[in-house]
């Protein structure tokens, strides 16, 4: 697995706050955190809570694919992971309770990873 360097991160949020015309006040605030622990971040000096990640995403209105790495994922491509085989598509109310059941453990399994990358494991 890929090593997350901090610092790349942090640079595409300040690369993205920029290019939105943002001041650093103006995404703390709407992130709920403070403007110097926003400088930390993009100078890679702290390392954030997967809640402040989320919220600088939201706010910002990037992926988490294009802060972490630098590059976007399509909507469609992460909707097509989340799609059952073929044929499978019209199952009765149990075939759609597993389809869920399925998509459940498949967020569960990204999030578990995605929070090893954020804590550096």
């Amino acid at each position: 697995m890929r090593e997350l360097d901090y610092g790349k991160v942090g640079m595409r949020i300040r690369q993205v706050r920029k290019a939105k015309g943002w001041s650093q006040s103006r995404l703390a605030k709407k992130c709920g955190i403070s403007m110097s622990f926003l400088g930390h971040i993009e100078r890679g000096s702290r390392i954030m809570s997967m809640e402040t990640f989320v919220a600088i995403c939201k706010a910002l209105e990037a992926g988490a694919d294009e802060l972490l790495w630098g590059r976007a994922q399509s909507s469609q491509a992460v909707l097509d992971m989340w799609e059952m085989p073929d044929g499978e598509a019209g199952r009765d109310r149990a075939g759609a309770d597993r389809k869920n059941s399925d998509s459940y453990a498949m967020y569960v399994r990204i999030m578990k990873s995605v929070a090893e990358i954020m804590n550096g494991a």
